[in-house]
């Protein structure tokens, strides 16, 4: 190696769209590919359309660095999916907020399960109105007390008021909050659930029923009446950092790489190309964050994923979360080269968001055959793979654990790796 030291939802659920998700099976090349090449033509699914106007995610830096990541863009539904399959959505953006109005009932979810993780809202209801946020969900949650955790937002509940855990824990001596905008947060860690509303513990809830539910999706309710939510944000709890930071300790070098991998002063710098730098350890369904530094205009690097084990012939055959900034006429929404976030040759980004010789995170969600990606906390993916199953992520759908590999593109590749945690998810 050269490296070196230095509410009940059985009526509700009827259906789940996938918005922002590719509807049709991509076919790609059999043919072997070198190692540094990777053909624009070979791209299937364009971007779904961007919105004309970038809104910020509300996340400090700092928290950006640590994994938080936004789940509402302020401008569209992009990365939620739907219970109700309707001609009509019934949940819109309007002024920057995510409503809907509870003609029918309807639950927006994550396309992606998770385990622990903390999230955070604000949220209006209207005054006789009926809302939840649920966690850990199934896609069809016929019964409160067993298929999720429903955190109740309504004033007049009979049973479990605002804060309540529907079938589960009454939350007790909680303000009302019908008719004004509340801050909502939920730290989810293990069988412990805590609540807090407007910074103000509400509940500390430890599940020992035989319900327990440990993995779950996110979802956003409309039961009654108006509801609308803003800066919908989650961090992942339980990130394992992979770079040691002095060495190269759980990586390897994948045979006659042309790259120079050099750990110094905390970063990882991949400099020169083709090459490639696998992880000793496999995995399947993660959360993965990097933070990373593109260091010149136009550069090129990758971090591939559920990759088979690399060689001197076949070195990156996994799926591939791109890093590559670059964007055709200054147009952040037409990314020259499938865009920081995109699933090479699968799914560009819709957006360029990170600017180049600037360190910016990328996360990534990997789990089944369902991908998304964040950029600085800004979604740029969600994608479904629906090709046929096969072993060789490049040739078609892989669900099984595979390595992580980072990538020398070419001899003009200069990029330094900060940080890689991954959280391995629930299965």
């Amino acid at each position: 190696m050269r490296a070196t030291g230095c509410a009940v939802l059985s009526a509700v659920m009827l259906g789940v769209f996938c918005a922002g998700c590719a509807e049709q099976a991509p076919q790609v090349s059999q043919q072997a590919e070198p190692a540094g090449q990777k053909p624009i033509a070979e791209l299937v699914d364009p971007a779904p359309p961007e919105v004309a106007e970038f809104v910020a995610p509300p996340l400090t830096e700092s928290e950006i660095a640590e994994g938080w990541i936004s789940l509402f863009d302020g401008r569209s539904t992009f990365g939620w999916t739907t219970s109700v399959d309707s001609d009509q959505p019934l949940w819109t953006v309007e002024d920057g907020v995510l409503t809907a109005t509870g003609d029918a009932p309807s639950l927006l979810l994550t396309p992606f399960a998770i385990d622990n993780f903390e999230l955070r809202c604000s949220a209006h209801l209207e005054a006789g109105g009926n809302s939840g946020i649920f966690l850990r969900t199934a896609d069809a949650a016929a019964d409160p007390a067993t298929d999720t955790y429903e955190l109740n937002i309504c004033d007049g509940h009979a049973t479990h008021a605002t804060g309540s855990l529907v079938g589960r824990v009454v939350a007790e001596n909680v303000p009302a909050v019908e008719g004004a905008w509340h801050d909502w947060r939920v730290r989810c860690e293990g069988s412990r659930i805590q609540v807090w509303l407007d910074e103000q513990m509400i509940l500390d809830f430890t599940d020992e029923s035989d319900a327990v539910r440990l993995s779950g999706k996110i979802g956003l309710q409309v039961n009654q009446g108006r509801i609308a939510f803003r800066d919908v944000c989650l961090l992942p709890l339980g990130y394992r950092e992979l770079l040691s930071g002095d060495d190269l300790s759980g990586w390897h070098e994948v045979p006659e790489a042309a790259s120079e991998f050099r750990v110094s002063e905390g970063l990882l710098n991949i400099s020169g190309g083709p090459g490639f730098l696998e992880s000793d350890e496999t995995f399947a369904d993660f959360v993965l964050s990097a933070t990373v530094r593109l260091n010149g205009a136009g550069i090129n690097s990758g971090i591939f994923f559920r990759s088979m084990q690399g060689t001197a012939d076949a070195p990156s055959n996994g799926y591939e979360m791109q890093l590559n900034n670059a964007m055709q006429d200054s147009d952040p929404v037409r990314p020259a080269d499938s865009g920081t976030g995109a699933i090479f040759r699968r799914v560009q980004a819709r957006r360029i968001v990170a600017g180049d010789n600037e360190f910016f995170t990328a996360v990534l969600i990997a789990q089944g055959d369902h991908f998304c990606s964040w950029v600085n906390g800004y979604q740029v993916v969600s994608w479904q793979d629906e090709r046929a199953d096969d072993e060789n992520p490049r040739r078609g759908r892989r669900l099984t654990g595979g390595h992580l590999i980072l990538q020398g593109h070419d001899p003009g590749t200069n990029v330094d790796f900060r940080s890689i945690r991954v959280q391995k998810l629930v299965e």
